[in-house]
């Protein structure tokens, strides 16, 4: 699983995820990718799994990029304690994905391959995506 090697602090306020980003909003290193549409947090356990089938989908050919990383902890308590007593331990890693963010590149293959790999990806992610392409 993605996450951070070290954080200066272990547990996080939940913050706001609303606006657009100021970076990662456009193609950088594919001529294909998976762009979001909406606000939410993706953890990393949807991050792999949505690398692995665009992978597989593929079959390891081309190049593809993660545009984003789980540097967000998520904090839970244990099942049936009681309130108080602090904050939860970290439970999840999750990246904090606005509108406009570019997630996944992929080149070096047919669009149609390419279009149907980012399809399955976008299944495994808990935010709504689209298809975008590098204008010629």
């Amino acid at each position: 699983m993605l996450s951070p090697k070290n954080v200066k602090f272990r547990k996080q306020f939940r913050g706001r995820t609303k606006g657009s980003p100021d970076r990662g909003n456009t193609l950088s290193f594919g001529d294909f990718g998976l762009q979001a549409i909406e606000c939410g947090y993706v953890n990393a356990r949807q991050i792999e799994a949505a690398r692995v089938a665009l992978t597989r989908h593929a079959k390891r050919a081309g190049k593809s990029w993660i545009r984003f990383f789980p540097d967000h902890p998520v904090t839970k308590k244990p099942a049936e304690v009681r309130m108080g007593k602090g904050k939860g331990a970290t439970d999840a890693w999750v990246a904090r994905v606005k509108p406009g963010k570019i997630l996944y590149e992929m080149e070096g293959i047919p669009r149609e391959v390419a279009k149907e790999a980012m399809k399955l990806a976008a299944r495994k992610l808990s935010v709504k995506t689209r298809f975008v392409e590098r204008s010629k």
